[in-house]
Order: structure tokens, then sequence, then C-alpha cells
């Protein structure tokens, strides 16, 4: 059996007799014809794989004839062959959608490697990915079991989620499942060393502390405020680091990208606890002290984020007291968005202007009660695969494509990461415990102590204490905690829903990038 069928279209057919003949001999199945119409009326007959095509022909051009196959197939590759270099025609030609450019005279090799991109891409790509992870496993395998320090497990997440990205183009299930229970275990090994080093970092005295949610404007945005020339900051809540790899070929396409870092989110990790600590520049614990009005506990009464502004007000004035002009912009919806896109132009004339889009947490909220995003988003690639299709089409982008070409720098980070849960571990606590899924607080938790990273006194976690007696306990790895009652219940309704506020690679190692206009 031919491994692909190719049509070849050149009025000159006889003189490429032994190209034919050699495409042949490597297992091609090849027709021939010397003009478009021909060509036409074959597409429209036959099963073609690829169309070898030439530019100048009597009767209708090559270019002439590729727009007319499209118009009868859009999906079929064209391979453009011509004597002509003329910029104009190569511009023409790829605006036409071909598939690859030759010119002639071309080498048989030449035209087999078009055909073997086109044709063999994805079965190579496989094997070579997979062959490439293979010889990687075992250098990640030693990483992980050489006691990595906060950055070495920065870089290991990182090397983890290329190869996350990678293993999607190859065809094999057995190494997709090796990598999973490779990932699987650097969450085991990273929930030990979050057990065992975190409150060091979060103490007010610590000196070897990785970037976190509470310093990460000290070091990651302040020091990059110029005057004259706008520092945008746009906090996309619940953006994982593999989230941010889907979407980073959309803003590579306007902005230039200096750096490419990751920061640790703080526990627990979620909106109310990581984004105030961001915008206030202190621990909750702190927060709660400076502002006890602003602050809410999770089982108090009113919005939990409602009062950013007022923490970066304060921050700005304590770290950076010259003054400067900024804007804090909220995006919580499509509207609101519109009116970011109306307004952008307006936010040139700032030092520094600060926009929180809200729309992935929503997404990761939505999915776990609604049926159809449930289906849309059932594992990490679709998960990515909706991220990267909302962020193309967003009131975001459109906005950041209109500043794209004035002298700016641009800041993207997040708040916190979610992780898909796969395993339900029961809690028992009073009235009082909280709901969430990831962490909880209140009094008299009891819970199984290895599927926990507990804080019995909560100001060792940096955490404020809600009621007397409180403990705070976080999920470790994939965990998501029940209570007993109707527990098989709710554990068959969470199971394999992206949740945040734990403990994992992916909830607490997240993104931020700086970017140059081009």
């Amino acid at each position: 059996m031919a491994l692909a069928k190719i049509l070849w279209v050149d009025d000159e057919i006889e003189s490429l007799r032994s190209q034919k003949l050699f495409l042949e001999s490597k297992g091609y199945a090849v027709d021939t014809l010397t003009n478009g119409y021909d060509a036409l009326d074959y597409v429209k007959e036959h099963i073609v794989d690829v169309v070898l095509l030439d530019e100048t022909m009597p009767g209708i051009t090559g270019l002439e004839t590729l727009a007319k196959i499209k118009e009868i197939n859009q999906q079929l590759p064209v391979v453009l062959i011509t004597k002509n270099e003329t910029e104009n025609l190569m511009n023409d030609a790829i605006g036409s959608q071909i598939s690859d450019y030759l010119i002639k005279p071309v080498n048989p090799n030449q035209v087999l490697l078009s055909l073997k991109k086109i044709i063999e891409n994805r079965r190579l790509v496989a094997e070579r990915t997979t062959s490439a992870y293979q010889q990687e496993f075992r250098n990640l395998f030693m990483a992980l079991n050489s006691s990595p320090d906060y950055n070495e497990w920065m870089e290991l997440y990182k090397k983890l989620v290329y190869w996350e990205l990678e293993m999607e183009k190859s065809d094999s299930p057995e190494m997709r499942e090796v990598f999973q229970s490779q990932k699987n275990e650097a969450n085991t090994e990273f929930f030990k060393f979050i057990n065992k080093n975190y409150t060091s970092w979060v103490h007010p005295k610590s000196t070897d502390a990785p970037i976190m949610s509470h310093t990460l404007f000290r070091y990651k945005v302040l020091p990059h405020l110029e005057k004259g020339k706008p520092l945008f900051v746009a906090l996309i809540d619940n953006l994982r680091y593999d989230q941010w790899k889907s979407i980073q070929p959309a803003f590579a396409e306007s902005f230039r990208i200096q750096e490419e870092e990751t920061f640790y989110s703080i526990l627990p990790t979620a909106t109310q606890y990581s984004r105030n600590a961001i915008f206030a520049g202190r621990m909750p614990v702190e927060i709660e002290k400076h502002f006890p009005h602003q602050w809410k506990n999770d089982e108090e009464e009113g919005g939990k984020n409602l009062y950013e502004e007022d923490f970066l007000k304060d921050q700005l004035k304590h770290l950076h007291n010259d003054g400067i002009k900024y804007s804090y912009t909220k995006v919580l919806n499509h509207q609101d968005g519109q009116k970011l896109v109306d307004n952008i132009h307006n936010l040139l004339q700032n030092d520094l202007n600060v926009i929180v889009y809200n729309f992935v947490d929503m997404l990761s909220h939505a999915r776990t009660e609604m049926e159809v995003l449930k289906e849309l988003a059932s594992d990490e690639t679709s998960y990515r695969s909706i991220t990267a299709s909302w962020f193309e089409h967003s009131p975001l982008h459109q906005a950041l494509k209109k500043i794209a070409e004035k002298p700016l720098t641009l800041i993207v980070a997040t708040d916190h990461g979610s992780v898909r849960v796969k395993t339900a571990c029961k809690v028992i606590g009073d009235k009082q415990t909280t709901a969430n899924l990831r962490y909880k607080h209140g009094r008299n938790l009891n819970y199984e102590p290895k599927e926990i990273l507990a804080f019995r006194d909560p100001k060792e976690a940096g955490l404020p204490s809600p009621t007397v007696n409180s403990s705070f306990i976080f999920a470790r790895e994939d965990g998501y905690l029940c209570y007993p009652n109707n527990f098989n219940y709710y554990a068959n309704y969470y199971k394999n829903t992206f949740q945040h506020g734990g403990v994992s690679l992916e909830e607490m190692i997240i993104p931020v990038i700086r970017m140059t206009n081009k």
C-alpha cells in the first residue's frame, strides 16, 4: 500500500520522469497532469494527499489553480514549484496557504523532504518525542531524588511542563502513562519539600526564600518602573505555567519576551489569600493587622477581594514614595473587557497600569458546576486548548494589541494555579469549618495526617486565625477534601475537576513574564 497519493501538475512533466520514479521507489503513488484545468477535474473526482504544482503553465497559472483547488478542498496540501523567485509571488503563494514552496530545478531529495514534512510529520515527530523523553526520563528521575532547592524545583517543573506539552505530539499511550507517573512522583516529593520548608520562607526574618506572592511587586514589578515608559501589569487569575505556554504564541506576535520566570504562590493557593498578598505586599496575617476592616476571612460576609486597589496604593507608598501615576482596572466580565479595549490608549499616560483579569478563574469554577464545560475541559490538554482559544479572542488580547507598538513594558503574572483532583480525602469538622475543597480551616478537624499539610497555629504559615483554636489544613497532590456525609456523592461530583487552594506544583509554581514592545 502506498504511503500517500501525489498529484504532480507540470506542463513539462515528461522531463520529470526520473523524479516520479524516485518518489515511487520511496513508496508514494504518483499521478501526473500537464495543466491546471485537468488538475481541478482530477481533485474533484479522486482522493489526493498532496498536490505538487508548477507555477508557470499554459491556460491557468499555478496560483490560479491553487486558489480553485482550495475552493474544492481547503485542507488539501499544495506545494508550489516555480522558477520565479520574486518576493511578490512568494507572498501571494504563502497568503494562499501553500504548504511548501520549491524553486526549480528541484532536487529529488528536496521534493521527498517536503512530502515527509507534510505527510509523515506527525509520525516522525511522535517517534522522536517518545525517544527523546526516554532519554530524559533518567535525568528527571535523578533530579527529583537529589533534594532540589526552591530554584531547582522551579526549573524541574518547567522541564516537566515542557515534556507534558511535547507528549501531546506522541502517539504512545504507554509513554504518556510513564510521564504521568513521573509527574505524580514529582508532586509527592514537592509536597515533602513544602512541608519541610514553607514555614521558614514566610517567617518575617527569613533571608532565604523564593519570590512569593507578597514579594512579587517588590522584586518583579517595581524595579521595571521607568519615567516616560508605561509599565502594564496584567494579572490573569488562576493561570498555570502550562496554560501560559499555550497563550505565549499570541503574546509573541506583538511583544518581545525578555524574561520568562516563575515564582511561588503562598498558601492557600486561592484568590482571596494570594492576590491580596500580591497587592498588599504582605502576608495575610499582616494584612489583617494593618487593614482590620478590609480583610475578610472565608466565613465572613462580603467580597474577599474588594480592596486590592487600597492595598496596592499602600504598597506603592511604602516601596516607591515618589508619587507615581498609576491605574487599577479589574475585568470581571466581557462588558468590563470592552471598556478596557476602549480605554487602553488613555492608560499610556500613567507610569503603572495594573489590570486584573478574572476569566481563567471563572472558567475553572464554572467547569466544576457546568456539565458542558466538564466535557470541554476534561483533562489538561483540553483545558490548555480552551485557555488559548479564550485568550486569542479575548478583550485583553485586543486591548494589548492596540498598544503593542508603543514603547512600554508588559508584565504578565497570576495569583495561583489549579490542579485536577482525583483522590477524595475524608475530613470531619464542626459547623464553622469552611467548604473549600483544597484547604479548610476550623476547630477540631479530624483527617488522615499523611494526606494533609496542617498548621495548628495559622500564624506559622503567615495566616490569620479566624477563630480561637482554628487550624488550617491543605490537600496534597491531587487530593480533595470531602465531609463524610454524602461522601460518595461529592467524591464523584468533584472528581476530575480543576481546584485550587492546596499544595501542588501546578498551584504553587506560577508564571511571571516580562515583555517589551517589538
